[in-house]
């Protein structure tokens, strides 16, 4: 018996991590902006706005992985919260945009815009203490701004365990790091869309920008995801079909402990092993969310380059590999293909610590592309490893228990490395401040390698020899 992975149907699924990843992509890129240019937030007090969705996920993410796995309606467990989720935070994120210009308008009637830029191009601590001296004198659209925001990250919270957890829903064990890749590439897709968006609306070439085309843009692509994924899937019809077949390769190819089997619980070893890949998602996340929530910032003050061409050029190399990562994870394993991508990941950023100003464009943009490769390897193999350890009923449960552990590390690394720039800011030395971006992203991922090296289970179940070539060959092969 040949399992054959459904292509067509995992990249239907994979459109609700496209409008997810859409989403993302244009908030990490705009936010630190419209927070520290506008509203005149120092680098701790942005971080501490940036991680808001992150506190709100530690809660959410598993509370609504757990509410849809309870949940069936006549849609099926996850497509309602993916449907009202994404409506509410489209609405929510444009109408933030219109509070944006308000203050806009605001700082520019006080004169903030006409103050120089330093010589480097970059903002002056002047023109940032005196936006903020507008936001205290006037803090109605700061409030009202805070609030839209918390709105959009609540409604994004409600569906990003549910839609991830459709993944393992309709696809079977064995081949969801396989699964894991498209899912993966969708999302690297709706990422390079808004990526290539911010070039044509200029993102990073204005200090005071208007955002509202630029967001209603995003926003048109993330309907457009929504509109596909809600007629191209059928969640019940799929997931049932998954579950029959997942239930003859149980009887087939059992994978449940002695202990499993006499208890009908977790064993130790495999809760050991949960943990130990928990504890290197937290670890790679809070040296990879550092650069990614700094990076416009740091692109802008430190390499003078383009921040959105550089992330273009890592999101594409990631779209090179995750196909081939997905194979390779059947060939040797997810715990060798995790070792290597963060390894590929500790190159790349220990490699930039040594860019700067005058390095030319292409070491960075290589450095980049190292770290797409790093992180899609990485990815693409990380949850089917979580997952790997949950029962059928409990997907979305684990599912929460990997955002929990990624999204802890979020609201810790914006906080903590914006509060360790500004320490090293504080003598007025800005470009010495943000250095340390890259040597701290560095040291967590490398603490990440170790923790992974002791996890003995959540490996691709062996269907007895059936993983080789011939498997391999037609794992990608579609059934409709």
């Amino acid at each position: 018996m040949l399992y054959k992975l459904n292509v067509k149907r995992t990249i239907f699924v994979g459109f609700a991590f496209f409008l997810i990843c859409a989403f993302w992509q244009a908030y990490d890129a705009i936010m630190p902006l419209i927070l520290v240019n506008k509203f005149g937030l120092n680098q701790t007090a942005s971080g501490g706005i940036m991680a808001l969705d992150n506190v709100f996920a530690l809660f959410m993410l598993p509370l609504f992985g757990s509410l849809s796995d309870r949940y069936n309606g006549k849609h099926g467990k996850r497509t309602p919260f993916i449907l009202i989720g994404t409506v509410v935070a489209i609405a929510a994120f444009v109408a933030l945009t219109f509070v944006d210009n308000l203050q806009l308008q605001n700082i520019t009637a006080q004169g903030v815009a006409d103050i120089p830029l330093n010589s480097d191009g970059s903002i002056s601590n002047e023109a940032i203490a005196k936006a903020w001296e507008v936001t205290a004198s006037n803090p109605a659209p700061f409030v009202i701004f805070i609030i839209l925001l918390l709105v959009v990250l609540l409604a994004m919270s409600t569906f990003r365990s549910p839609a991830v957890a459709l993944m393992p829903d309709v696809t079977v064990k064995p081949l969801r790091s396989r699964a894991n890749a498209i899912i993966n590439l969708m999302g690297t897709a709706g990422g390079i869309i808004v990526l290539v968006l911010g070039i044509i609306f200029g993102t990073s070439k204005e200090t005071y920008k208007n955002f509202t085309v630029y967001v209603i843009a995003v926003c048109a692509v993330m309907a457009v995801g929504l509109v596909l994924f809600m007629i191209l899937v059928k969640e019940k019809k799929w997931a049932n079909e998954a579950n029959e077949l997942q239930a003859q390769i149980d009887a087939e190819f059992p994978t449940d402990t002695k202990e499993e089997q006499e208890t009908g619980k977790m064993s130790k070893g495999k809760f050991i092993a949960l943990l130990l890949i928990l504890a290197s998602v937290f670890l790679w996340f809070m040296g990879y969310n550092a650069v990614t929530s700094k990076f416009s910032l740091y692109a802008t003050n430190v390499l003078k380059q383009n921040f959105n061409l550089a992330l273009i050029i890592a999101q594409a190399a990631a779209v090179v590999a995750y196909v081939p990562v997905g194979f390779l994870a059947g060939r040797i394993g997810r715990k060798k293909c995790i070792l290597i991508g963060v390894a590929v990941l500790f190159s790349a950023f220990f490699g930039a610590i040594f860019i700067n100003a005058g390095t030319p464009a292409i070491v960075l943009y290589i450095v980049f592309a190292l770290a797409g490769i790093g992180w899609a390897t990485i990815n693409v193999n990380s949850y089917p490893m979580v997952v790997e350890l949950s029962r059928g009923s409990n997907v979305g449960k684990y599912t929460g228990y990997y955002y929990t552990a990624s999204m802890a590390a979020q609201v810790i690394t914006p906080l903590f490395s914006g509060l360790i720039m500004d320490i090293a800011a504080s003598s007025g030395a800005v470009n010495l401040g943000m250095g340390i971006l890259f040597p701290y992203a560095s040291i967590f991922v490398a603490l990440s390698f170790v923790s992974m090296l002791f996890v003995k289970f959540g490996d691709a179940q062996d269907l007895g020899g059936k993983t080789g070539k011939e498997l391999v060959a037609e794992n990608f092969a579609s059934d409709d």
